[in-house]
């Protein structure tokens, strides 16, 4: 009988830790990034208190991404929705609504320095975008023509400065969903925040030996104007602002003359894009490519980029090697 009771004990106790664990992996946060960049940084800031999920996955287009069924039932259930906003995520809006979510929509480049698109490198602008509550439809519409983003360039991520403010940002929108958590999600982002200043100063020391005389680039689209504004380099993009766009021979010969006339110094294709229009320019003009840069999506953990972190560090060595190549 004892036997009995202690075995039936045991397993009770077996049954009770097993019911609890499951219990605090269901108590985290389903929090759903659009796309991959923005799921490692929410990732940072909410730690093991979130389980969070990109719409748009490593190595993916956000430009073209045509959703799937499954993409309304992840934001079916999410808790919290993070997405960059500046109309970069045209295919979001419908989605939004195909799949009935009541989660809070939040939109992580609100406040930052936005660039224009018409005036890429040249003038940055205070905006603060104001649609972060609700489903942010604004945010999300699909652009006209070859400047498919509206008015202002979207890739603000690729600003270091930036992505404070994206961070700030996130831990306020994990913070009002999760009170209780909210001085660890500080923490986590305080954190973060120093990784960032310490990368920051990594770049700037990785490039500033290119000679000023020297610093323009060539890349597949037009995704780094907030990295050129930054750290003082002009880059010339071949495909215009989206990756939709195919360039004409004529747009080629356009490219080819302005990259003699601003004496590009180097020559790069971009992870979401073909390589095909980069070895035109580069037989065209005899200058050498100089490597893969990472703009809009992460790579899987076996890739060159798969934080935001390694992202950013991995194109500031690419771009100053790129540099002493040619």
């Amino acid at each position: 009988m004892k036997k009995t009771i202690t075995r039936i004990a045991a397993i009770s106790s077996l049954f009770m830790a097993a019911t609890s664990s499951q219990a605090l992996a269901a108590e985290k946060l389903n929090v759903v990034a659009s796309f991959s960049i923005l799921q490692d940084l929410a990732k940072n800031v909410g730690g093991d208190r979130v389980d969070v999920k990109s719409i748009v996955p490593v190595n993916g287009d956000a430009h073209v991404y045509q959703p799937r069924p499954a993409d309304a039932a992840t934001l079916g259930g999410a808790g919290l929705i993070l997405v960059n906003g500046l109309e970069f995520e045209g295919f979001l809006t419908r989605l939004l609504e195909t799949s009935g979510t009541k989660a809070p929509v939040k939109t992580v480049s609100d406040g930052i320095q936005t660039l224009k698109n018409e005036e890429h490198g040249s003038h940055a602008h205070e905006h603060d975008h104001g649609h972060s509550e609700g489903h942010g439809h604004d945010d999300h519409g699909h652009g006209h023509g070859h400047h498919h983003h509206g008015e202002f360039d979207p890739h603000a991520w690729q600003s270091v400065a930036n992505v404070k403010v994206y961070i700030d940002n996130i831990a306020k929108a994990l913070c009002e969903i999760s009170e209780p958590d909210c001085a660890e999600f500080e923490e986590n982002a305080n954190a973060y925040q120093q990784k960032l200043d310490a990368l920051d100063q990594e770049i700037k020391a990785q490039l500033s030996k290119i000679p000023a005389e020297n610093r323009v680039v060539v890349t597949s689209h037009e995704a780094f104007g907030y990295f050129g504004r930054d750290y003082d380099i002009k880059f010339i993009g071949a495909e215009g602002v989206s990756t939709e766009s195919e360039a004409s021979a004529a747009d080629i010969a356009k490219l080819v003359d302005q990259i003699k006339h601003d004496k590009a110094a180097a020559l790069f294709v971009e992870n979401i894009t073909n390589p095909r229009m980069i070895e035109q320019l580069a037989s065209e003009t005899g200058l050498k490519p100089g490597g893969t840069l990472y703009s809009d999506a992460l790579t899987d953990e076996n890739g060159e980029a798969p934080t935001y972190l390694d992202l950013m560090r991995h194109n500031a060595k690419t771009i100053a090697a790129g540099f002493a190549k040619n």
